[in-house]
């Protein structure tokens, strides 16, 4: 088993390693932290590395505190569809971003109350265009020790754990050079099938 922080459209490592798991178990009984891939995500625009945030509500609990399990999202703004239109405008040129167009834009389009879910949903979405069966359960409690592989360190964004990633053909790279480590969704939309050799090769 494997222990992983639950994240947007989580990058390139943390799939790489959730493949590699017999099981995953997501925590949700940490304190939620800025700065990391819960509410944030990297896509390969027109420009070079563009950050899709999802905005969060700031309700901290008796300790001053807020758990990721509580955690908000804002939908005072309209985040969704400016995060499907950036994706669609980098990647609608893209080898295979009409193959999962339909059921990705299901995610933009339902409202979410907590930011657990909404990652969770984009986990479902993942393991089924990699068509892969990848059991999941949740932390009941904090995992200060915990008894399996933690991979909680991969949802650091900035001054995280670094992971090269292997090159492949990406949407913009004659204008700004290969990105490494960036969503699941630019190596799904540029690889298709082959995202899911890609990710067994990966070594984390």
């Amino acid at each position: 088993m494997s222990l992983f922080i639950p994240t947007y459209f989580s990058p390139i490592s943390q799939y790489a390693a959730i493949l590699k798991s017999d099981k995953v178990v997501f925590e949700k009984e940490d304190n939620f932290q800025k700065q990391t891939y819960r509410n944030r995500c990297y896509i390969y625009g027109a420009n070079g590395k563009l950050s899709l945030n999802i905005p969060v509500k700031h309700i901290k609990n008796a300790s001053g505190r807020k758990k990721t399990k509580d955690t908000l999202v804002e939908n005072d703004f309209p985040w969704q569809s400016q995060h499907f239109k950036s994706i669609k405008t980098a990647y609608q040129s893209s080898p295979y971003f009409e193959f999962f167009e339909d059921d990705i834009s299901k995610i933009f389009n339902k409202k979410y109350v907590y930011l657990v879910d909404l990652n969770i949903d984009t986990f479902l979405f993942v393991t089924d265009a990699l068509q892969i069966s990848q059991e999941f359960s949740e932390t009941e409690t904090y995992e200060m020790t915990p008894l399996l592989n933690d991979y909680r360190e991969l949802a650091i964004a900035k001054n995280g754990v670094f992971v090269e990633t292997k090159e492949y053909i990406q949407m913009f790279d004659h204008k700004h050079g290969y990105i490494s480590n960036l969503s699941i969704l630019d190596l799904l939309f540029m690889e298709g099938p082959n995202a899911l050799t890609y990710l067994e090769d990966t070594n984390i």
